[in-house]
């Protein structure tokens, strides 16, 4: 059996022992000094590479401002880098699919979020701290039988 603990200095020496060390995340570069991460949003996957750069960001071969002409989804692209103070210092290339314009700068803005941790490791807690690096795992339900949709009930009729 274990000892018996018989003052407090000794309790606290045991929790002292006991207390794990924080994992440490270290940098993830390709040959190319280049971070990848897979990005996810509702049916949109994104992979995307960032590298340090003027800060051009290239979505399927297309500009991001032709391909989003939207500026929400614009600045929703543009979150990670403000909020980490890293606006203009980056290059990203991205291929995305599956999914509509929303849910792709959904995953894009995810898989950014990633590739930035991946880049520069102490970025992480105010990525995190903003949301950025959570999976929105919401998507769309599936339609059940004997349903208009999936929880949409055919009209009722008396007679």
């Amino acid at each position: 059996m274990a000892e018996s603990i018989q003052s407090l200095d000794q309790l606290s020496q045991l929790k002292t022992a006991v207390a794990p060390e924080a994992p440490k995340h270290e940098k993830k570069v390709d040959k190319f000094n280049r971070a990848y991460a897979t990005g996810k949003r509702k049916d949109a996957v994104a992979r995307v590479w960032i590298k340090p750069g003027a800060g051009k960001v290239t979505v399927n071969s297309r500009e991001v401002e032709v391909y989003f002409a939207r500026p929400v989804l614009r600045m929703m692209i543009e979150q990670p880098f403000s909020v980490a103070q890293r606006s203009g210092q980056y290059d990203v290339i991205c291929t995305v699919a599956g999914g509509g314009l929303s849910g792709q700068a959904g995953a894009v803005r995810h898989g950014i979020s990633k590739a930035l941790t991946y880049f520069e490791p102490e970025l992480r807690g105010v990525l995190k701290k903003g949301g950025f690096l959570t999976r929105d795992s919401r998507v769309v339900e599936r339609k059940k039988y004997g349903k208009a949709k999936a929880r949409r009930s055919f009209q009722f009729s008396k007679r």
